[in-house]
């Protein structure tokens, strides 16, 4: 709990001073691997509400760090790709996520990190599939 709130800061600390909210930096980070997805799409792939998608990208779309467009034949949702803005924003977060993995990393040996990642592969698993975020939200 501990570890994850001082990464969360620090990573937060980094994105701020790049003039980037909360959740930005997570959709940055999945339009950088995806190049393209409708709304819905990185609401699922971020964990997050897909309302709560929508507000971020709002914010995004104002700041020009993505554009937002019609697919021929599907009028009914927007696919969101990034800006050349929106790249530069993503890259330079992917170096702040880097940055942090290899501080982390260097705590450990090759074994323990291996061991580490999974630990925490098969606590996921378990959380999801024991659907524990939603009995938890009651």
């Amino acid at each position: 709990m501990k570890t994850n709130s001082i990464v969360s800061r620090g990573i937060m600390r980094e994105a701020s001073q790049m003039g980037l909210t909360s959740g930005q930096p997570k959709i940055l980070e999945f339009l950088r691997e995806a190049q393209e997805a409708d709304q819905k799409t990185i609401a699922e792939h971020c964990e997050i509400e897909q309302a709560t998608a929508g507000s971020i990208l709002m914010r995004m779309e104002e700041a020009e760090l993505i554009h937002r467009r019609q697919r021929k034949g599907n009028r009914r949702s927007l696919y969101v790709s990034l800006t050349e803005k929106g790249m530069q924003a993503a890259e330079n977060m992917q170096a702040v996520f880097d940055k942090t993995d290899e501080l982390a990393a260097s705590a450990l040996t090759a074994e323990e990190l291996e061991q580490l990642k999974q630990s925490l592969k098969k606590i996921s698993l378990v959380l999801s599939d024991n659907n524990y975020e939603r009995k938890t939200a009651k």
